[in-house]
């Protein structure tokens, strides 16, 4: 990747919105390597990184509440995030919403309220957008998940994770499992549409005990479903003292029961993780996946922006205190790179091979500049292997290649 001078780096400077803009034209709206036809949908992601425990399985940008959080000082941050990167997405319209965390749901009603008027000041939002706020049992007040909904959030997303408090316990989740099915019960009241997390091959956990859960998960009714196998990611308190989880055979028949159970309740599973009824798809989920464009403001938060002829990636600062003192100076971006050509094909990649049913063969030039034959070695390669089928409108990942992914997203890779 080509690094280039955020556009926070003029902001820093002091200078008129329309000054920041006109740097903002020189610096990417100028001659460059792709040429796109049209720009992608665009999302917003905004991060709140405080949460009550650091679990010992995160590897997100969450940090513990010790006593307090200043929340309006990180709400004003972020607002001051949002208006020094307007200018990279003057004009285009927002058709999804996305808070995660952290634990958002520790936020005031009132803060929350806040927030939202602040992106609706900033920023043209369409009027059939999903908003998505992620919540956690343990923080659900039914007063403030009503306030939650007043204020425009229409979709929830709530870490259950298990319904078994002792595997709650192994994983250092704040609640139990009936806290968890309280906390559903509270979503449900205001709340048509949410998700529920859950995770498998848990330390301990037993096939019948996995079966339990998830069929405790179908049985609420939820329209969207994220199952996630546990992984001891580095950095983090379980890849420093790994517990017994599950063996690979365990879990393959974790996964197979999981699918099963799923189909036959009638969710269809359209990524790598995630299972959702007909027409309740993650809205914004499906934008990365499928290579459109997301502004993330925040702490830690990352962006993927497109131009004429350049894409580009940033990433803020990741302490709330080095966020919360860059972004009032007008500087919260630490690092803004421009994906070269070489890389394009991987990075899209990498992300639409996660859907099951694939993407469709013109959006490949559509989200790259790029045309297709610029990954067609690897396409052949793909095919040859068996993890890949293709026609002239459809490309998408064969069982085999959704069982053995990370094989199939390398062969995208390609050497400096």
């Amino acid at each position: 990747m080509i690094p280039i001078k955020p556009v926070a780096d003029f902001a820093a400077s002091s200078k008129s919105i329309d000054s920041i803009a006109q740097d903002v034209t020189a610096n990417y709206l100028g001659p460059g390597s792709l040429n796109l036809t049209a720009l992608p949908p665009l999302s917003l992601y905004i991060h709140f990184p405080w949460c009550v425990k650091k679990c010992p399985y995160c590897d997100f940008n969450s940090h513990e509440v010790k006593s307090s959080f200043d929340e309006d000082a990180y709400l004003a941050a972020v607002r001051a995030d949002l208006e020094h990167a307007l200018p990279l997405v003057w004009g285009r319209k927002i058709y999804t919403i996305f808070i995660g965390g952290g634990t958002p749901s520790l936020m005031s009603a009132a803060g929350l309220d806040r927030l939202l008027s602040d992106v609706r000041t900033l920023l043209p939002i369409d009027l059939d957008a999903e908003i998505t706020m992620e919540a956690n049992p343990g923080t659900f007040e039914t007063d403030k998940f009503r306030s939650y909904r007043d204020s425009g959030i229409n979709r929830l997303s709530i870490g259950i994770q298990s319904f078994n408090s002792t595997h709650l316990s192994a994983l250092g989740r704040i609640h139990n499992g009936d806290e968890a099915l309280k906390a559903i019960d509270i979503a449900k009241k205001y709340f048509d549409n949410f998700n529920l997390d859950l995770m498998f091959a848990l330390p301990g956990q037993t096939l019948e005990q996995a079966q339990q859960d998830v069929e405790t998960a179908i049985s609420l009714l939820p329209p969207h479903l994220s199952l996630y196998h546990l992984t001891l990611e580095p950095n983090t308190y379980f890849a420093k003292y790994p517990p017994v989880i599950p063996d690979d055979d365990l879990s393959a028949e974790m996964q197979d029961l999981i699918q099963s159970k799923m189909s036959a309740a009638g969710y269809v599973n359209y990524e790598v993780s995630a299972y959702a009824k007909p027409g309740r798809e993650s809205r914004h989920n499906l934008n990365y996946w499928n290579f459109g464009d997301y502004l993330g403001i925040g702490a830690g938060a990352h962006s993927k922006l497109s131009f004429p002829h350049r894409v580009i990636r940033q990433a803020r600062y990741k302490q709330p205190k080095a966020f919360i003192d860059a972004a009032m100076l007008g500087n919260p971006v630490q690092e803004s790179v421009e994906i070269s050509r070489s890389e394009m094909g991987f990075e899209f990649m990498l992300n639409a091979l996660r859907l099951n049913g694939g993407f469709a063969a013109n959006l490949f030039h559509e989200r790259t500049g790029l045309l297709l034959n610029n990954i067609e070695k690897e396409l052949t390669l793909a095919e040859q292997k068996g993890l890949l089928y293709r026609d002239y409108q459809r490309i998408q990942p064969t069982e085999l290649g959704r069982r053995f992914l990370n094989d199939l997203q390398q062969l995208f890779l390609k050497a400096d």
